[in-house]
């Protein structure tokens, strides 16, 4: 039986992924912290129905020793890299943990892989580094010059040690760039998820800007597809990869859905557009189509219509 490690296993992604491997029978590590950027009994129930299948090791990413002392426990076969400090925002006001944790912490888990001769790296990376890029759709050559966030700075640091160690020490590492992600366990934080409960409990939806900027949401399951197909991938030792749905919608048509599927309409508090966020995202998944065979087949009505009906479901119980 195969070995593998997720990191941030308790995380909204992670925790979908954590389930499809085990449903494929590999044996799981779980590394996360369970910090409090939202409340952790969240993220431990994102384990719970899985928590007998896996080993889980609850520490910080930072600790070198603590992260050697795991890989030194087990052979791992495959590192599935997803804990990381998430969101711009928050960024903006803590840059040093974000770069400590996201790039301190992606060079201890590369060290455990090149230590431990782990031959494979999956690692999550974000569309938020193509920053104010003019050019769309957003393709995996594009120039990055601008990242207008610490959070994506430190993924874009993580993605260049990724290549260093791949042509340093074949470690085959595969770093793959999400397009907002959402569905069910979706962080609190992000805007999906707050609407939702806002539109459910006839408060007022908190609207960044004018509604026009756009986002390429992408649904969880296709996402965990591509995920799957990347950890098998071995024609080349370091791809960057967007994983979108490669269909872009503005905030107004986002929560036009939300109205339609929820059968209220909502009162928009309209803020000043936010430090950090980028005016719109389009993935060019053509990269991922080719050497991944990923397709995106979940639309944004789709996937809201699910994710409100697994709010609503989790309400009930």
């Amino acid at each position: 039986m195969s070995c593998y490690l997720v990191t941030g296993g308790a995380g909204f992604i992670a925790s979908h992924l954590c389930e499809r491997l085990i449903g494929e029978g590999h044996e799981l590590v779980v590394i996360d912290d369970f910090n409090d950027y939202y409340d952790p009994r969240i993220k431990r129930g994102n384990l719970a129905s899985f928590s007998n299948s896996i080993t889980l090791y609850e520490g910080d990413i930072r600790d070198a020793a603590w992260v050697a002392s795991i890989f030194a426990k087990h052979a791992f076969e495959k590192v599935f890299h997803f804990a990381a400090r998430a969101g711009v925002r928050p960024s903006i006001a803590d840059p040093r943990l974000y770069l400590s944790t996201n790039v301190d912490g992606t060079l201890n888990l590369l060290e455990g892989c090149r230590a431990h001769k782990v031959p494979h790296m999956i690692f999550a990376s974000s569309s938020s580094i193509y920053g104010i890029n003019p050019k769309i759709p957003f393709a995996e050559d594009d120039l990055i010059q601008r990242t207008i966030s610490p959070y994506a700075a430190s993924k874009l640091a993580g993605e260049q040690l990724c290549s260093n160690y791949a042509h340093l020490f074949g470690i085959r590492c595969v770093c793959l760039r999400f397009f907002t992600v959402y569905g069910p366990r979706q962080r609190p934080d992000l805007a999906i998820s707050k609407f939702t409960h806002r539109l459910l409990t006839d408060q007022a939806i908190e609207q960044y800007g004018d509604g026009s900027s756009a986002r390429d949401y992408t649904y969880v399951d296709d996402i965990i597809d591509g995920v799957m197909a990347a950890s098998d991938y071995s024609a080349s030792p370091f791809e960057i990869i967007n994983l979108g749905g490669s269909d872009t919608h503005s905030l107004s048509t986002l929560i036009n859905f939300l109205e339609q599927i929820i059968g209220k309409k909502a009162e928009i508090k309209q803020l000043p557009d936010q430090p950090g966020d980028v005016p719109r995202t389009f993935a060019d998944v053509s990269k991922a189509n080719r050497l991944l065979d990923y397709s995106p087949h979940t639309t944004l009505r789709q996937g809201l219509e699910r994710y409100v009906e697994w709010v609503r479901a989790q309400a009930s119980c």
